[in-house]
């Protein structure tokens, strides 16, 4: 197939937001070659597992639609009448974020709503201060681990939570149709733009009071990698006040830096500057800091299935982990599930993403979850995941028993696991691939009834995620490697 460059093609005198699909940039292989361009036809939804997300200025990422966005988003708050109408807008460091925020704000207040805008904070700084300002939605503008070129959109409600499918898919039927093209409101009926200068300390103040009163930080000397994202200002402010001595990384944004060779991804900086520093710990985030991977005291990568697994411990200990249950998704090592039950405890599983865990905590009445990747939602003080509310209550374990994070992670014995990220052009039903359904079915038979194979697409880069794990390393990365390539020639 020859190379060929698409950009979005809409019929004639249609709607870019009309029924006809949308094609979008995509990509076709010929074994052995890098990507070629080419092209994908992909419906219309534009939600993905977190929000909206794609290239920065290429739909569905540009000023346009960030503003139909912003319009749907306000006119869903006029639902309820009876007063001035708020939406929180921030974003991470982005260099897009100017673009997206001007454009999203414009939306909001050419239908009504008032925009209260926060700048560079942290998703759950957002989340908290959506509830805690009663606001009647948050906005925020981030890609959160992607590279710099992508950015996003995501919405909480008033309440601090993620909007539910339902929300999401109510939001795409206003933009998609002409419902609203004549909510226009004139003179003072316009809504107003408004930046809320003490919110940063608002979001200090809210994560600090979830360390207890009682214990500081005295003593304790970290390493913080901010993946010069939303919480460059935040974090090193959090742990300083509580009295930890901070070496702070990746703490200064210029728009295009953000998550490049840093951050939750990229720990491994933060693993060579524990070392160096002899310290305690070490904590990365990623550029929206909803999630936090760690290091230990030898520079050791401390994934967020251990973390989940010491803190549950901890409260089981103290009666704290409702029902005695902690919810993971499909991701998590089936080690953290043995570790569970060894504990007198259960895990619970999802499908991958922390609004899935946040969906099952609440209607199952429970209290902690969290992901592998680092996200870890603890319902009794947030509604969504918080990597530097996470890292402070690992350093409340440490100090409450006084051991080393290595020991404590040990509470975790982790199976053989391998995971490998694949690009693709295309997102097929894996079934209906022949070459891939088969050499899946095969990898499921070699691993046998003690192993785990799982294949998804990622919900927010054009990737497939190849998943493995069993009693035997080897077997385990063959089966991977084998299932990677069949995707590569296939998709």
């Amino acid at each position: 197939m020859g190379q060929t460059l698409v950009w979005f093609l809409f019929l004639k005198n249609q709607s870019p937001w009309g029924s006809a699909p949308r094609i979008t940039p995509g990509c076709t292989r010929k074994k052995g070659s890098h990507a070629i361009p080419g092209l994908t036809i992909m419906s219309k939804k534009l939600f993905g597992t977190d929000g909206v997300r794609g290239v920065a200025n290429r739909e569905p990422m540009t000023a346009e639609t960030a503003l139909k966005l912003g319009r749907a988003i306000a006119y869903s708050a006029l639902e309820h009448p009876g007063r001035r109408h708020r939406i929180l807008v921030g974003k991470d460091t982005r260099v897009s974020g100017y673009m997206l925020e001007t454009a999203l704000t414009a939306g909001i207040c050419s239908t009504g709503a008032d925009a209260l805008l926060v700048g560079p904070m942290p998703t759950p700084g957002i989340a908290f201060l959506t509830a805690n300002m009663r606001c009647d939605a948050g906005a925020v503008i981030s890609a959160s681990h992607n590279p710099f070129e992508d950015n996003g959109i995501k919405f909480f409600s008033r309440d601090g939570f993620k909007l539910s499918d339902d929300q999401e898919e109510k939001i795409e039927r206003l933009m998609f149709s002409t419902a609203i093209d004549e909510v226009r409101p004139t003179a003072e009926g316009i809504g107003r733009a408004v930046r809320i200068e003490d919110a940063l300390g608002r979001y200090v103040v809210f994560v600090k009071n979830s360390f207890p009163r009682e214990m500081n930080l005295d003593g304790i000397n970290m390493v913080l990698d901010c993946a010069h994202g939303a919480a460059y200002r935040a974090a090193p402010l959090v742990f300083e006040e509580l009295g930890a001595s901070v070496t702070a990384l990746a703490v200064n944004p210029d728009g295009t830096n953000i998550n490049k060779d840093c951050g939750s991804l990229h720990p491994e900086s933060m693993c060579r500057e524990v070392r160096r520093t002899s310290a305690d710990l070490g904590v990365a985030l990623d550029g929206d800091a909803d999630r936090a991977i760690f290091a230990d005291e030898h520079g050791e990568v401390v994934d967020g299935d251990q973390i989940m697994g010491l803190i549950a411990h901890d409260m089981i200990k103290r009666g704290e982990l409702r029902n005695n249950t902690l919810v993971a998704t499909v991701m998590s090592n089936i080690g953290l599930e043995t570790a569970m039950k060894e504990m007198g405890g259960a895990l619970v599983r999802t499908p991958v993403g922390d609004r899935y865990v946040v969906e099952k905590m609440v209607s199952g009445g429970y209290n902690f979850g969290g992901e592998q990747s680092g996200h870890m939602i603890f319902l009794d003080r947030n509604s969504s995941g918080d990597g530097i509310l996470s890292a402070l209550q690992v350093l409340k374990v440490m100090r409450d028993t006084g051991k080393p994070l290595s020991e404590l992670a040990e509470i975790v014995k982790k199976r053989p696991q391998v995971l490998k990220n694949v690009e693709v052009c295309s997102r097929k039903n894996l079934d209906e691939v022949p070459e891939v359904h088969a050499v899946i079915r095969d990898g499921r038979v070699r691993l046998g009834n003690t192993g785990r194979l799982l294949v998804r697409y990622s919900g927010t880069q054009m990737m497939c995620r190849v998943m493995a794990e069993g009693d035997d390393q080897d077997d385990v990365k063959q089966v991977v490697e084998m299932v990677a390539d069949a995707i590569s020639r296939n998709l």
